[in-house]
């Protein structure tokens, strides 16, 4: 039984020392997501528009918030998903103010999750076999299977199913609240622990701090 909990502590030690790599693959992971999601919010790449103009929302977005989303302040709304979405994934991505902008792009996940998502429930597709219990617009679901089932079928009868679908199945999006849940959640983990060790500028400026102070 002692030896059992010294292999145990021997492990448990062993892996406390990469607690850095689960922390650093998120930051990866999540970085270019909202990075890419806030420049397509955004007028950057507009040649057309001019210098000022480049760092305001694009106005399909500014569109998108007021008459679809509803959102009061859409202009000012979308400025601040796209340049939040997008700072905070060039800040993650370094780990600097990890915390600070996991907490920004936290808030922008539960604005996105409540305003966009959550009337079409939990899942982001309509799968009929629920991987979530708590799916509580399985009505959609049956609609999204039956204009699927739908779709698929014209397809081949007046297509090319089979070029059509050698890159991926034929489905309706359900546009659920699972993937901003899934963000949410993953930078939790991320506004808790921080950046993480060795790889984020965070870790580095808070030695230096510790060590002026000692």
């Amino acid at each position: 039984m002692n030896r059992l909990i010294t292999l145990h502590r021997a492990l448990v030690g062993s892996l406390q020392k990469l607690d850095w790599v689960p922390l650093l693959l998120l930051r990866v992971f999540l970085a270019p997501i909202f990075i890419m999601a806030g420049y397509g919010k955004l007028r950057l790449g507009d040649e057309d528009a001019s210098f000022l103009q480049r760092f305001m929302p694009d106005p399909s977005t500014v569109w998108w918030f007021e008459n679809t989303l509803e959102l009061p302040m859409p202009e000012l709304m979308a400025f601040l998903a796209g340049w939040g979405e997008l700072l905070g994934g060039w800040l993650l991505l370094f780990g600097l103010l990890a915390r600070l902008s996991s907490l920004i792009l936290v808030v922008t996940m539960v604005v996105a999750a409540t305003t966009a998502h959550w009337e079409n429930g939990w899942h982001a597709l309509p799968e009929t076999t629920l991987t979530m219990p708590w799916e509580w617009r399985e009505d959609i679901i049956e609609q999204a299977v039956e204009k699927r089932t739908k779709a698929r079928d014209l397809l081949r009868e007046h297509g090319n199913y089979r070029w059509l679908t050698a890159s991926g199945s034929i489905t309706v999006l359900k546009n659920g609240i699972e993937f901003a849940a899934t963000y949410a959640l993953m930078l939790l983990v991320l506004l808790i622990y921080g950046g993480g060790r060795f790889f984020s500028v965070d870790y580095w400026f808070e030695g230096k701090l510790n060590a002026e102070v000692n």
